[in-house]
């Protein structure tokens, strides 16, 4: 089952590749017209999103910088304590609604000084995969399409996240049998 399971994964995308053009020809699309209309409108949408792009970095640099998370851990670290749950998580609460790559830099350095099999490492690759970058994809998003008010989805992104989070701690104390029961 697993070999035949790679071997689909293996020819999944270039499948894919072959299929979508053979099906626009197919369907007498210009293909590469087409093609060439898509990347100039996604170059544009590039263009149009590096201010958004750039408000962000600096204000994660300067959160980063500024000792406000450190701060807020050292807040949440007693409460923390008290539910069993490793205060060396908490930055990943803070860092992965701001920023995919700085999140999973994070990660990456928890899982080399504890170990990918601790209740550390266990616990910061769950939040890795089960939160979102909130913040990045809101400014994305729409900043893209140009929507200036995007507090309700704020909102919900950030609440969602703050579930993942949870969930992610107790899912891993739960299973990896760190709660007594």
């Amino acid at each position: 089952m697993y070999s035949f399971v790679a071997t689909i994964s293996a020819w999944a995308i270039p499948a894919i590749v072959v299929f979508i053009p053979l099906y626009a020809y197919f369907r007498r699309v210009p293909v590469y017209e087409t093609f060439v209309e898509g990347a100039k409108d996604g170059f544009q949408t590039s263009i149009n999103i590096i201010p958004t792009l750039v408000g962000m970095m600096v204000a994660i640099s300067v959160f980063r910088a500024s000792g406000a998370m450190d701060w807020m851990v050292s807040l949440f670290r007693p409460l923390l304590d008290m539910l069993g749950v490793p205060s060396e998580v908490m930055p990943l609460a803070f860092l992965r609604p701001i920023t995919g790559a700085g999140s999973l830099a994070f990660t990456t350095d928890l899982i080399k000084t504890y170990g990918s099999d601790s209740l550390i490492g266990r616990i910061a690759s769950t939040i890795q995969g089960s939160t979102d970058t909130t913040l990045y994809v809101l400014t994305v998003y729409f900043g893209a399409v140009g929507i200036r008010n995007g507090r309700y989805a704020l909102k919900v992104g950030l609440f969602s996240d703050l579930v993942g989070f949870v969930a992610a701690i107790v899912v891993c104390l739960l299973v990896f049998g760190f709660i007594a029961g």
